[in-house]
C-alpha cells in the first residue's frame, strides 16, 4: 500500500514548507533563513529531508537555505518524462527565478550533484558557487564505470541494474522499503543510519510513483550513452564550470569511490577546493553534519577560496 505524501513529507522544524512552480513542474521546498539564497538538491535515495541540519546551520550563518524534492520525489510533482539531467537543471534554474534570485549557491548530493554540475555548465549566470558532493562530474562518472570495471564499474552496479523494467521498482517497495534501508547501510559509514532516519526514508520511497521516477533517474543516465541527446549532453558539458567549487567526499564512500570523484577538477576552471570528510561514506552531510558543515561554512565565508 502507498503512502500519502503530505504525511511521509510534511516533517516540522525550524524551517516552513511550501510548493513552488517553475519549468512547468509543482516543486515542494522547505526553506529557512534569510540572506543570500542556497539551494540543495538531494539524491537517492532520499528526498528534502536528507538536508535538515543545514536548514538549521546555514540560516544561522546568514543564508536562506532552500530544500527541494526533485521531480519525482517526495511532495514534488511526479510527470512520466523529465528525468533526463538537461531537464533537471531547467528545474533548478527555474526554482532559483521563481525563489526570486538572479543566482544562488547551489549544492548537490548524489543524483542531485550530478544535476547541480550539469545546471553549472548549462547555466553558469545563476551558479554563484558551486557545491558537490559524493559524486563526480557527469562525464568522469560516465568513463570510470567502464576504465575501472572492478572498482567503480562494480560500485555502480544498482544503476546498471535498474535498467530493467518493473522488476526494481518493486524491489525497492517491497517488505516496506527494505532495500532503502540496505542501501543506506551499504554506502555509508559505521553507526549510520538509525532506525528513525531509514524508516524516514523508507517511507518517502513507498509514497506513489516515487520508486519508478528516482530509477528513471538512473535508466536515463545510462541509456542515453549511446543516444544523440546523451552524446550531445556529453559534448556540452566538456565546457569548463567557471564557479568556485566545493567538492566534498566521504572517506569511506563504497557507492562512489573517492578517487572516481577526484579526478572531477579537471572539469573546473574556478577555484576548486576538494576535502575529504574522515570516517563519513557516501552521505557525509548527515553522518558527520559537524564536519561537513564546517567544511561548508569556512568556504562559504572565504572570499576567494583557493584553487
Amino acid at each position: 500500500m502507498g503512502v500519502a505524501a503530505d504525511t511521509a513529507i510534511q516533517i516540522s522544524g525550524p524551517w516552513s514548507h511550501r510548493s513552488v512552480s517553475a519549468n512547468g513542474t509543482r516543486f515542494h521546498v522547505a526553506e529557512a533563513g534569510e540572506g543570500p539564497l542556497v539551494l540543495l538538491l538531494h539524491g537517492f535515495p532520499e528526498f528534502w529531508w536528507a538536508w535538515r541540519r543545514q536548514l538549521v546551520t546555514l540560516p544561522a550563518a546568514g543564508f536562506r537555505a532552500v530544500a527541494v524534492d526533485l521531480r519525482g520525489y517526495g511532495g514534488s510533482d511526479k510527470p512520466p518524462r523529465g528525468y533526463d539531467l538537461i531537464t533537471t537543471a531547467a528545474d533548478a534554474a527555474g526554482l532559483i527565478r521563481a525563489l526570486g534570485e538572479a543566482n544562488a549557491v547551489v549544492v548537490g548530493h548524489d543524483w542531485g550533484g550530478l544535476i547541480a554540475w550539469t545546471l553549472a555548465a548549462y547555466y553558469p549566470k545563476v551558479v554563484r558557487r558551486l557545491g558537490v558532493v559524493s559524486v563526480a562530474h557527469p562525464l568522469r562518472m560516465r568513463s570510470a564505470v567502464f576504465t575501472d570495471p572492478l572498482g567503480q564499474g562494480r560500485r555502480s552496479g544498482y544503476v546498471f541494474g535498474a535498467q530493467l523494467p518493473i522488476r526494481p521498482e518493486r524491489q525497492l517497495v517491497r517488505d516496506g522499503a527494505a532495500r532503502v534501508g540496505q542501501l543506506l547501510g551499504q554506502w555509508s559509514g559505521p553507526g549510520w543510519p538509525d532506525h528513525e532516519t531509514e524508516r524516514v526514508y523508507q517511507r518517502a520511497m513507498r509514497i506513489p510513483s516515487v520508486a519508478h521516477s528516482a530509477l528513471e533517474y538512473q535508466r536515463w543516465f545510462v541509456r542515453s550513452i549511446v543516444r544523440t541527446d546523451g552524446m550531445r549532453y556529453a559534448r556540452r558539458m566538456r565546457a569548463a564550470i567557471s564557479a568556485p567549487t566545493l567538492h566534498l567526499h566521504g572517506a569511506v564512500d563504497t557507492c562512489v569511490l573517492a578517487q572516481t570523484a577526484r579526478g572531477s577538477g579537471r572539469y573546473v576552471d574556478g577555484p576548486y577546493r576538494w576535502r575529504v570528510i574522515d570516517g563519513a561514506g557516501h552521505f557525509p552531510h548527515e553522518e558527520r553534519p559537524e564536519a561537513f558543515d564546517t567544511e561548508l561554512s569556512g568556504w562559504l565565508a572565504d572570499p576567494e577560496p583557493e584553487r
